[in-house]
């Protein structure tokens, strides 16, 4: 096997979460201490909104690194997407399957539904729940923890930053609450 077909291989748990890990030794050897997807906004609003808000006047400079990181992740992304791809389908779990089917959602081909993320149902009651609310919750939760799930369960907890222990168990109920309350309660509205 060479190595571009090892790359579009599914990577096991025991591979990939280690690699994660070492994310946080590396940062804290070159001296950095905050990680996470939604500092980096912050970090481009800093620079590209010329506004006297002090949420966004601090040296957003020392943190070009995330900025780069960010981009990274855009354009691995990309190559993913339209070379690495792997032609086997996504694997998921039978009873998840049924119980999404059991909402109504039919469609397992993509990364995510078509029933829910598809471009037909943007204009719809439905699409305004899951696009604009979740995303406006999304973003008030982020800056409400102070961070993002990434950034307090991968850097956070392993700082040992209390914050992030509580945000990171509040971020599982949440999602848990959400899975298993609000989702079948909005498509039996829907």
């Amino acid at each position: 096997m060479d190595l571009l077909e090892l790359i579009k291989q599914p990577w096991p748990w025991y591979m990939a979460g280690p690699l994660i890990g070492l994310t946080v030794p590396t940062l804290l050897l070159i001296g950095n201490k905050s990680f996470g997807i939604s500092s980096s906004l912050r970090h481009i609003c800093a620079a590209c909104i010329p506004a006297d808000l002090p949420f966004f006047k601090y040296d957003w400079k020392k943190e070009a690194w995330n900025l780069f990181f960010v981009l990274g992740i855009a354009i691995g992304g990309f190559l993913a997407t339209n070379f690495l791809k792997n032609p086997e389908p996504i694997a998921i779990a039978s009873s998840t399957v049924t119980a999404l089917q059991a909402l109504g959602i039919q469609d397992f081909e993509g990364l995510m539904p078509a029933d829910i993320f598809s471009l037909d149902n943007i204009f719809t009651l439905k699409g305004l729940i899951f696009f604009v609310l979740g995303g406006f919750l999304v973003g008030f939760g982020t800056r409400w923890a102070g961070g993002c799930t990434s950034g307090h369960a991968i850097m956070g907890i392993s700082n040992l930053q209390i914050p992030s222990v509580i945000a990171t168990c509040c971020f599982m109920v949440g999602g848990f609450a959400s899975t298993h309350l609000l989702l079948p309660l909005i498509f039996k509205l829907f």
